[in-house]
């Protein structure tokens, strides 16, 4: 490294949003955003995606099965930033307008091989009974402005939310040349192995 000014690695996602569980909802379908820092570029893929409106499954588990695809390759010279998935569900409410039904953010693995993650949903709440009210009768629930808010720190410690659902995602992750920009982030072995 004695004559790099600077070391770029590279880190390749691949996997999808697998399902989601809301049990009090039906139809829904979710956006997905991926969050990550200054210092990062976007190599190849799309940041952003909606998919299908979904039903839920006549199983006892009740999934919405979305199988969103989620591929993106970023490049970077340092860990700040590293990337996160934002995922916003929205579905129709008694009247047809369309509202948000949970917002979820998680961070992505930073070892490399293939990784589950269970995101769970929160939504916005009113902070009082007249503006629930208020809100409702005219169509206009509090949602965020930007759905990119849930993966940041300023400013969510004075908003009122209620947990509710989940997402599962699985992806595959791999990193190039994390070593040779003087990092060493190892991945998880076998025992025995």
């Amino acid at each position: 490294m004695a004559g790099d000014a600077t070391s770029v690695f590279l880190l390749m996602i691949n996997g999808q949003v697998e399902s989601a569980q809301f049990p009090l909802y039906d139809d829904l379908y979710c956006r997905m955003t991926v969050v990550y820092g200054a210092d990062w570029l976007l190599v190849s893929g799309l940041e952003e995606g909606t998919s299908q409106i979904t039903k839920k499954t006549k199983d006892e588990h009740q999934k919405f099965v979305w199988n969103f695809p989620i591929e993106v390759t970023l490049k970077s010279t340092n860990l700040h930033g590293w990337p996160r998935l934002v995922i916003s569900v929205y579905g129709l409410d008694s009247f047809g307008r369309d509202v948000v039904r949970g917002y979820g953010c998680a961070l992505f693995p930073l070892t490399s091989g293939h990784h589950s993650i269970k995101i769970p949903m929160f939504v916005p709440e009113s902070t009082s009974l007249l503006q629930k009210f208020t809100s409702w009768l005219l169509g206009t629930r509090p949602e965020f402005v930007d759905p990119k808010f849930v993966a940041q720190s300023e400013g969510r410690e004075v908003t009122r939310v209620r947990s509710q659902g989940s997402v599962s995602i699985s992806c595959n992750i791999m990193s190039k040349d994390l070593a040779k920009a003087g990092y060493a982030v190892n991945s998880l072995q076998k025992c025995g192995s």
